[in-house]
């Protein structure tokens, strides 16, 4: 058998394309609901489906990874050198047949390859978005567009993109797939506060203005949060969500056998130490026992947070929803551990973990909004309100 070379660019031009062909749907549906619109607003609404595209591709990358696929096609950024499974059949008819159940099928190359076009697709809408607000400030400075979010959530997905090919060629490396996970939540973020500029400045989110008490708690809670999804990103790519299968104690024990140093070696292979032994069950056990107690201290305090916020008529309707993703989260996770790890459980609790961020972000904006926001509440009707 012919040794497979991780990184093949042979393919590269027809994976661009293949992402270009999927991006161009969205961007005819844009221009087409648009096409009476002032291109600002047509700006406007690209971020918003880009945001929600990208919002789908994170969970569609959750798939791949909960389908075990994420390996389906072993090279990158093609398929065996080809740009889809369709040339590479041979291949993974082959390496089917020597392992039916392993990580190199026809399905899970399918998977992997529509999530690498996904991929590229909201690459590509990103880089007409960092290319329209640059071109759009040149021609039409009175609208005050800035340039550097769009252009430094370009460099980001990039970046991402990055992530995503060693995820393939390091066979799976856990902290590079954690990274990668948490790199695509900070691109939702990114994309949102892009999205909550316009609605500011376009007078649609006035700024809101809440204790000193609460603005404390949202910063803490979106700093707990963040360390929770990195903890969460850890038990999923370690696979340690079965290494306590009961709630609320963990193998019959309130605090089980944990070995706190194997587990939380970042720099190691999947299912290895850093001296190439396997990873023991009690390494497994700490990586999801640590996740499970700090979601205790995360739902209680973002609970808390819901509570404070309800008593600002404003952001009523945020809190209801902040309230409501707590439950959820809580929901899935106790069933992704009494029910086995359901698909469908373990892709809300991924959905749910970027809704939960995308809510925290659009609060922080409301009350902590960007000083162009305040000014624009006393602009005169005359004067162009529009993303600064």
């Amino acid at each position: 058998m012919t040794t497979l070379a991780l990184f093949d660019l042979t393919p590269v031009l027809h994976v661009m394309l293949m992402g270009l062909v999927v991006a161009l749907g969205p961007l005819s549906w844009i221009w087409l609901r648009h096409r009476q619109a002032q291109t600002v607003n047509r700006l406007q609404a690209l971020t918003l489906l880009t945001l929600f595209l990208t919002f789908d591709l994170v969970l569609f990358g959750a798939f791949t990874r909960l389908s075990d696929s994420g390996l389906g096609c072993p090279d990158w950024p093609g398929c065996y050198g080809f740009a889809s499974p369709v040339g590479a059949q041979a291949h993974i008819g082959e390496a089917q047949a020597a392992m039916p159940t392993g990580p190199v099928t026809h399905g899970k190359a399918w998977i992997e390859m529509i999530h690498r076009y996904l991929a590229t697709a909201v690459g590509v809408l990103i880089l007409v978005l960092a290319a329209s607000t640059v071109w759009l400030r040149r021609v039409q400075p009175a609208l005050r567009l800035a340039w550097f979010l769009p252009v430094f959530t370009l460099v980001w997905v990039l970046l991402q993109g990055a992530f995503g090919a060693l995820t393939v060629t390091m066979k799976l490396f856990p902290a590079i797939v954690s990274l990668h996970l948490l790199a695509g939540m900070g691109l939702l973020v990114l994309l949102c506060l892009q999205w909550a500029r316009y609605q500011q400045i376009g007078g649609q989110w006035p700024p809101i203005d809440v204790s000193a008490r609460v603005k404390t708690g949202l910063l803490v809670g979106a700093l707990l949060l963040l360390t929770q999804l990195a903890l969460g990103a850890w038990v999923s790519t370690n696979y340690a969500v079965l290494a306590c299968s009961e709630f609320p104690k963990c193998q019959a024990s309130w605090w089980p056998v944990m070995d706190f140093s194997q587990g939380f070696t970042v720099w190691r292979a999947l299912g290895l130490t850093a001296d190439g032994q396997p990873i023991n069950f009690a390494a497994l056990t700490a990586i999801h026992y640590v996740h499970r107690l700090m979601a205790y201290v995360v739902l209680a305090l973002l609970a808390w947070l819901a509570w404070q916020l309800k008593q600002s008529q404003p952001l009523q309707s945020l809190a209801r929803g902040l309230a409501g993703l707590l439950l959820l989260q809580f929901l899935t996770g106790l069933s992704n551990v009494v029910l086995d790890w359901p698909m469908f459980a373990a892709l809300l609790h991924t959905g749910g973990a970027a809704a939960l961020v995308l809510l925290l972000t659009t609060i922080a904006v409301r009350v902590w909004p960007h000083a162009r926001a305040r000014a624009a509440q006393t602009l005169s009707p005359d004067l162009p309100r529009h993303p600064a």
